[in-house]
């Protein structure tokens, strides 16, 4: 893959979008007992954590874990709503506007990049 400015990037949003597509999987194996969900949660992570350590390569861990554990919390709430109709509680919604904000936070408090 290129090394442009923006690839750690890429592959961060691509290890966010297998953990979540994983996670979701997970829900929808119905506790292991339904193969194919089965195997989409194992190849999935195996996947995502294949290109969250290619783009620790040159981005900072903290930033970035807080990065993939707000952006993947939301993605499976949001999976969670779409896909399996679960409720949507305003506290809810409070928690998900919480972990937006200490993500930025965090951010705005050191750089992403390795320096």
């Amino acid at each position: 893959m290129g090394r442009g400015p923006l690839m750690p990037f890429v592959l961060l949003a691509l290890a966010i979008a297998f953990e979540v597509t994983a996670t979701l999987s997970m829900r929808a194996s119905d506790g292991f007992t339904k193969a194919g969900p089965a195997v989409v949660v194992v190849v999935g992570y195996l996947i995502s954590f294949f290109f969250m350590a290619k783009a620790l390569t040159s981005l900072n861990v903290g930033p970035v874990y807080a990065i993939w554990s707000a952006l993947g919390t939301i993605g499976a709430f949001v999976g969670g709503v779409l896909l399996f109709d679960e409720q949507v509680k305003p506290l809810t919604i409070a928690g998900a506007v919480i972990i937006v904000v200490g993500v930025i936070v965090m951010n705005l408090g050191g750089g992403v990049h390795q320096g």
